[in-house]
């Protein structure tokens, strides 16, 4: 009898959190599929019901929202800033881990408090000094840059993206780095490379699960972000999130809802592009940080 129950306990285990998993998988479906329907949707199909399927692919509104909302104009812009401050990113953290995770120098124990400390810093709280202090720049440079350098450049915006980042894009490549063997750097050291060969063609290959980890979050961060965008991008050049908003807000006046649904697949779609490219990878990076475990 008790061999029973307790074989009967794992099933029903599973059985529950296979229902959790459903359900969480439907609850993020659904939206996503409605949205998409919405988006080819003429305007007076939204008078109906909103569950009734299109009738037809009225595919004006992706036309729509790209060229007379702009969209694709913004979607270029959060393609460069996101892509720029990822490759920012990554340039100054892996190194700077690598050094934090392997080398012993006076300080070491204060950078890492710092970083840290870091982790705890809303962005979003801090976003008004940094303009500021962007336009204190502009002030002082404007012999040299009449029109502004700081402010409304979309490079500038993607080293702020980055610099908030590289906390905890450090903090999770060390600890990744420490988790490595040491073997490994001196069988390669033996070889004759140099430190910077050991860290490029044996670390970063091998630390690949957690740099795909750092990618996915600093990308959804970059994409997302909406206060910072607005704030440092003040003119005609803004992102897509700030862009959606415009749209959003021009749109519910005109009462014109396809429109705005193709500009929220826009934002959604390379999202689901990204973690599709990358989602093989970092699904083996939780399986080796379990095995390590």
């Amino acid at each position: 009898m008790t061999t029973i129950r307790s074989a009967a306990r794992p099933r029903t285990g599973r059985a529950l959190t296979s229902v959790l998993v459903i359900a969480i998988a439907l609850a993020i479906a659904v939206p996503v599929a409605w949205v998409l329907l919405a988006s080819l949707k003429q305007k007076g199909e939204f008078y109906g019901s909103p569950w009734v399927l299109p009738e037809g692919l009225h595919l004006q509104n992706y036309v729509d929202a790209f060229v007379t909302a702009r969209m694709g104009r913004y979607f270029l812009t959060s393609v460069l800033v996101t892509v720029l401050g990822l490759v920012f990113v990554v340039a100054v953290s892996v190194p700077a881990a690598y050094v934090v995770a392997r080398y012993e120098f006076r300080g070491r124990g204060l950078v890492e408090i710092a970083l840290l400390a870091g982790l705890f810093v809303n962005v979003n709280y801090i976003v008004v000094p940094i303009f500021l202090m962007l336009v204190g720049w502009d002030r002082a440079l404007v012999d040299v840059f009449p029109g502004g350098f700081f402010i409304d450049n979309p490079a500038v915006l993607s080293l702020v993206y980055a610099a908030t980042s590289i906390p905890f894009t450090i903090y999770l490549l060390t600890a990744y780095f420490r988790s490595i063997p040491v073997d490994f750097e001196e069988a390669a050291a033996l070889d004759g490379a140099s430190r910077f060969q050991i860290m490029t063609r044996v670390m970063l290959p091998m630390a690949r699960p957690a740099l795909t980890t750092v990618l996915l979050f600093n990308f959804l961060a970059y994409w997302n972000d909406y206060i910072i965008a607005l704030t440092l991008l003040p003119g005609e050049g803004k992102t897509l999130q700030v862009g959606l908003l415009n749209l959003m807000t021009a749109q519910k006046a005109a009462a014109d809802y396809g429109r705005l649904y193709a500009g929220m697949v826009i934002v959604i779609v390379p999202v689901l592009i990204f973690y599709a490219l990358i989602q093989r990878r970092l699904i083996e990076g939780m399986a080796s940080g379990g095995v390590k475990g």
